[in-house]
Parts: C-alpha cells; sequence; structure tokens
C-alpha cells in the first residue's frame, strides 16, 4: 500500500509548510540527529480547532518514526516556528530515517546539500 510521505504535529493533521533539515552524524557512523525547522507551519493556523501539538510523527508506507522533543519559536508573543530533533541511536535507525527522508523528498521536490 503506497501511503504519501508526510510530517504531522497533531496525528491525523499533515503539516504542509516544508521544513528545512540539517542532519548530523558521529564520526562513527552509529547514531545521529535530524534538525526539522518550520517556518510559519500550518499546524498553527489549526491547532485551535483540531488540538493540541502532541509530537512529532514522520509518516511513510513503513510505519511512524516520531519524537517528542518538539519546541515552538516565539515573535511578539506570537507563534512563529517550530523546530523538532529526531535522534538516531543505531545505523539501523540512520537507515530507516534515510528511506523516509528519500520518499519524503521526492514527494516534495526537496533536494539534499552536503555541506
Amino acid at each position: 500500500m503506497m501511503v504519501k510521505p508526510t510530517i504531522q504535529f497533531i496525528q491525523g493533521t499533515d503539516e504542509q509548510t516544508i521544513p528545512d533539515v540539517r542532519l548530523t552524524k558521529s564520526r562513527d557512523g552509529t547514531n545521529g540527529m535530524a534538525i526539522f525547522k518550520f517556518d510559519q507551519p500550518s499546524v498553527f493556523d489549526s491547532s485551535g480547532e483540531v488540538g493540541e501539538i502532541t509530537g512529532f510523527y514522520m509518516i511513510d508506507e513503513e510505519g511512524v518514526l516520531q519524537s517528542v522533543d518538539v519546541s515552538a519559536k516565539f515573535v511578539n508573543g506570537k507563534p512563529s516556528g517550530i523546530e523538532a530533533k529526531y535522534v538516531m541511536r543505531t545505523p539501523r535507525e540512520w537507515d530507516r530515517f534515510m528511506r523516509f527522508m528519500e520518499r519524503y523528498s521526492n514527494a516534495n521536490g526537496l533536494q539534499f546539500i552536503k555541506k
């Protein structure tokens, strides 16, 4: 079954804003972290109607990757962005995350830039 790869902060409500994603990986390759930054995410428009942000969910045909490391940024008392972190502790978790990102990137026209 093909599932469109998506990101959600409230289960059942897809995030429409495409994030800036930064990846870090340990020198030995055993673990890493992905930091997602959303500028003016659409969840702020609908969170009052559908509920509170409950976490960070990356959903694709293999299942769900999730994190609770989510923080909102505020400017003049109004929410302006969200930063979510996803930690990978094993090479297997890293590979699974990269498969999600490849699907998500293809579905949303993202590209990978190595620095």
